[in-house]
C-alpha cells in the first residue's frame, strides 16, 4: 500500500478508498510516522463519507485502517491551502 499512496502522491493522482464505514475521494499530500508511532496518510478529502460530515477539507488518516486503495486516474493541480 504504501508504494500506491507514495506514487499518488508523487504524480499528484487522486486516490479512493474506504475507511470507517465509507468510501472516500482525497487527494494525497504527506505520508509518513505519526508521534504516536502510526503509519498516516495526510490528504485533503474531497469527496465521500465522513464520520463528522464534513466531507470536505484536511484529513489525517491511519494507514492500517485504509482499505480498498485505487488510484482514480484524475490528478489535481496544486497543493491546497
Amino acid at each position: 500500500m504504501n508504494a500506491t499512496i507514495c506514487a499518488a502522491i508523487r504524480d499528484r493522482d487522486v486516490l479512493r478508498f474506504s475507511y470507517s464505514g465509507g468510501t472516500r475521494e482525497v487527494e494525497p499530500h504527506c505520508h509518513g510516522i505519526s508521534r504516536a508511532g502510526n503509519e498516516v496518510l495526510r490528504a485533503y478529502q474531497t469527496g465521500g463519507y465522513s464520520e463528522s460530515g464534513k466531507t470536505v477539507g484536511w484529513k489525517l488518516f491511519e494507514v492500517s485502517r485504509i482499505t480498498g486503495i485505487t488510484r482514480t486516474g484524475e490528478t489535481f493541480a496544486s497543493n491546497r491551502p
